[in-house]
């Protein structure tokens, strides 16, 4: 018989919400150190970067339990997997990777150029990373849907050479999981590794005998992927430092308690760390949310080893609120990576959102349909910092660059103004530059 599993509350009524980190620091939230994780990662990433594959196929056997003979897939596998799918697995994929196409796709960015003065222009133009390394986590779950959420924006970005690694299964032979080595022939993606974790992220980041170093690595992951991703900041690009997946739901009096309670369970069935937070001006719907997650936790899979700890973790509550303005204040100082709105007139309270990573508005756009199937991408900001990060989009995968151009006379024109502003600095050699391009006397501005 399972024990009652009501969620911590938190109570934040009657007063005055504090403004900033004051009111961030009262809501839950997991720990997860990655400073901590950062020096176990260390003698990981080095033995990749002096050993090559060989240390990655050591770390396999050592974390996967499983000998390689050879880290890359063999292009015959991913054919073989897709042969072998589900064909209802395989339509799913199809439709999800047609929604993320038509959402990314309308994401693309085209050169633009300002006419600053006469003769004098900036153009932006944008150009993606030349080589990306993609991560699909292959832990507690298969993520199929993370392979489609990593590879199509950067296809449609423009991006020319995508690697994508997932780890080692014994149970499939070495090879990453049959699901995920299917979906990336559905994409095209034919250089596929099996590496896992730290080393997989290392693997991109300083190459390999038979994998070239990336620019740039994304994908969501475990602690190791996050430490591994900080350890290489300033070698590659990256997304972000994903932490352990989280649920925010705002609702009021009008929400079903069966709907909380089933997208509360759904983002804890992740992990053990996971967070599921109910931000509520409602004590009725706040019990009544208790009340069915004993049911539904009770008919579910993943319950002692994921659900249960995620729920009564110090990360997950219900946060009691005067109202919806209150609660507004709450989930923006949340800033969670998913966030539900289940309010009467829901558009509008989403449209007054400041932070968070993706929202999903009304009863009928659980956080489930865009994990797979709503066209908008799973790869989001975690821990807070929805608070000044995006999710995976094309634009992850572009640069911008400026290109300036300017005549003789647009240069004449400000001259003047560039070599005051350089001894102003006391940078004379910045004037200088310009000085010598009109035998160093400066034109007079008009």
């Amino acid at each position: 018989m399972l024990q009652s599993l009501p969620l911590a509350r938190i109570d934040l009524r009657g007063d005055a919400l504090p403004e900033g980190p004051a009111l961030r620091d009262l809501l839950p939230r997991a720990d997860f150190d990655v400073a901590a994780a950062l020096e176990k990662v260390r003698p990981i990433c080095e033995a990749v970067h002096h050993r090559g594959d060989a240390a990655l196929i050591d770390f396999a056997e050592q974390f996967d339990g499983v000998r390689l003979e050879s880290v890359r897939v063999p292009e015959q596998a991913l054919k073989d997997a897709l042969d072998r799918l589900d064909p209802a697995v395989r339509a799913a994929l199809e439709e999800s990777i047609r929604r993320a196409r038509l959402v990314h796709r309308a994401q693309r960015r085209t050169a633009h150029t300002t006419q600053v003065v006469p003769g004098g222009s900036v153009t932006e133009k944008w150009v993606p990373v030349q080589r990306v390394g993609l991560y699909a986590p292959g832990g507690r779950s298969v993520y199929p849907s993370s392979v489609v959420m990593n590879v199509v924006p950067a296809q449609e970005a423009g991006v020319e050479s995508i690697a994508l690694a997932s780890p080692a299964q014994a149970e499939f032979g070495g090879l990453p999981h049959p699901t995920i080595l299917a979906a990336c022939a559905l994409l095209g993606v034919d250089e596929v590794y099996a590496a896992g974790g730290a080393t997989a992220v290392a693997m991109f980041a300083y190459g390999t005998e038979s994998c070239p170093p990336a620019n740039m690595v994304t994908g969501p992951g475990n602690i190791w992927v996050a430490a591994a991703k900080r350890y290489f900041t300033g070698r590659i690009g990256i997304d972000a430092e994903a932490g352990p997946t989280e649920i925010a739901i705002l609702a009021d009096s009008t929400a079903d308690p069966v709907h909380v309670a089933s997208d509360l369970i759904s983002q804890a069935e992740h992990d053990p760390l996971a967070a599921a937070v109910l931000v509520t001006d409602s004590v009725e719907l706040a019990d009544a949310v208790d009340k069915e997650l004993q049911p539904q936790v009770a008919a579910t899979k993943h319950v002692e080893d994921r659900i249960r700890p995620a729920l009564s973790g110090k990360q997950s509550a219900i946060v009691l609120v005067d109202g919806i303005e209150e609660g507004l204040k709450v989930v923006d100082a949340y800033g969670a990576e998913h966030l539900e709105i289940q309010t009467a007139d829901a558009a509008a309270v989403a449209e007054r959102v400041r932070n968070a990573g993706a929202i999903f508005v009304g009863p009928w756009a659980p956080v489930s349909l865009g994990d797979y199937a709503a066209g908008s991408n799973h790869v989001l900001p975690t821990g807070g910092c929805a608070c000044h990060s995006s999710g995976l989009s094309v634009q992850s995968f572009l640069r911008g660059i400026h290109i300036v151009d300017y005549t003789r006379d647009a240069l004449a024109e400000v001259a003047h103004h560039v070599v005051t502003l350089a001894e102003a600095e006391d940078l004379p050699a910045h004037g200088a530059a310009v000085k010598a391009r009109f035998g160093w006397k400066v034109p007079e501005s008009k």
